[in-house]
C-alpha cells in the first residue's frame, strides 16, 4: 500500500481548483496502485506558524540547551519532517497568489528545511538528505505563466525541493482559469488528461 502525503494550500479549501486537481490525482493513484493511505495537511485550514527569530533560534540551539518552548518548536518541525519521510508519494496543490506560492506553503517549507536533518553542507556544496520519491505538483493559475519569466513558482519549487533531495517532480498546470469560461474548461480538461497520463 502506498503512503501518500497530500499538501494543499488553497484559501478556498476543497473548492479551490488546485485542491480539486489534487483530488483527481488521488483518484488516479488509487486506480494505478489500488488502495492508498493518505495523510492530508491542509495548510490553509491549519497553517504552519511563520518563521521568526524565536523559532529559528530553536532550530539552532543544541538539544541539551533548549528550553521547553524551544523543544516544542523542534518537535513540531520534526513531526512535519517525519510525515514527509513516511510518504512514498507526495501530492501538492499549489495555487498562484500574486506571482508566488501561498505564504502558508512557504512557512511549511521553512519548517522542513533543517540543516543536518533534511540537508547538509559539504565542501562540495549542499546535499539533500531526503530520499527521493515522486512529487506531483498541481499548479492552478488565473493567468498563463508556465514557460514565461513571470512563472516564479516552478523554478523556486524545483530549487527548494531539489535542495532537500526531492527531484522526481511532476508538474501539472491549469492556467488561464480567470480568462473566461471556455479557457477555464479547456485548461481543466488538459490538466485532467495530464494527471491521468502521469499517474498511469
Amino acid at each position: 500500500m502506498k503512503n501518500v502525503l497530500v499538501i494543499t494550500a488553497s484559501i478556498f479549501g476543497q473548492d479551490g481548483q488546485s485542491s480539486q486537481l489534487v483530488e483527481h490525482t488521488l483518484q488516479q493513484l488509487k486506480q494505478t496502485h489500488g488502495e492508498i493511505r493518505t495523510t492530508h495537511r491542509d495548510l490553509a485550514q491549519e497553517p504552519v506558524p511563520h518563521l521568526d527569530a524565536s523559532r529559528f533560534g530553536a532550530f539552532l540551539t543544541g538539544q541539551d540547551d533548549r528550553s521547553d518552548n524551544q523543544q516544542r518548536v523542534v518537535n513540531y518541525s520534526d513531526s512535519l519532517i517525519n510525515e514527509l519521510n513516511q510518504a512514498d508519494v507526495v501530492v501538492m496543490g499549489v495555487p498562484m497568489y500574486n506571482f508566488g506560492i501561498p505564504s502558508v506553503l512557504k512557512a511549511y517549507f521553512d519548517h522542513i528545511a533543517r540543516a543536518g536533518v533534511t540537508f547538509r553542507y559539504t565542501e562540495n556544496g549542499p546535499v539533500g538528505l531526503l530520499e527521493d520519491r515522486p512529487v506531483y505538483i498541481l499548479a492552478a493559475r488565473g493567468g498563463i505563466y508556465a514557460g514565461t519569466p513571470n512563472d516564479s513558482q516552478t523554478p523556486y519549487l524545483r530549487s527548494f525541493l531539489g535542495f532537500l533531495g526531492l527531484k522526481d517532480l511532476h508538474f501539472v498546470y491549469a492556467e488561464g482559469l480567470n480568462m473566461g469560461d471556455d479557457q477555464k474548461k479547456t485548461a481543466l480538461n488538459q490538466a485532467s488528461r495530464a494527471i491521468e497520463t502521469l499517474t498511469a
